[in-house]
């Protein structure tokens, strides 16, 4: 990712923050960034094509289905291994910011595994899903 395209999503970010020890989000974007693994997703044509289509709102309401059901229980159904790599803008997001598991959550925001997600936890994991996807749908336009 350019220094450039860096510096705006962690801007952009700055006005999200959240209680109950979830990750600031300023700090969240500025790690991912950093993260050679994290910084190199980006929308594919097919999922840019997706979104465009179907709209950020729309996509955001595949975003808490996606979330609820599979990662806001205790113990995920194939957990690990749960999030596909492509075909869906969300599945792309999720890698991109650490939400693609209860073990990246763990690691990147600090939700606990063994614990089901709260509403509030499941809406802050939204809000990172949506706050890159608004990002990175500009570069499409």
């Amino acid at each position: 990712m350019a220094p450039d395209a860096r510096a705006r999503l962690v801007r952009a970010a700055a006005h999200l923050i959240y209680p109950c020890g979830m990750r600031d989000m300023t700090d969240l974007f500025t790690a991912l960034a950093r993260s050679r693994f994290r910084s190199r997703f980006a929308l594919g044509p097919r999922e840019a094509g997706y979104l465009e289509q179907r709209g950020l709102d729309t996509v955001r309401e595949h975003a808490e289905k996606f979330v609820a059901e599979r990662l806001a229980p205790a113990h995920p159904r194939n957990d690990g291994r749960q999030t596909p790599w492509r075909n869906h803008p969300v599945f792309i997001a999720q890698h991109a910011t650490g939400t693609c598991c209860r073990n990246c959550l763990e690691r990147w925001h600090g939700l606990a595994k063994g614990r089901a997600l709260d509403d509030t936890q499941q809406r802050y994991i939204v809000d990172v899903i949506d706050h890159w996807l608004r990002c990175h749908a500009d570069r499409h336009r």
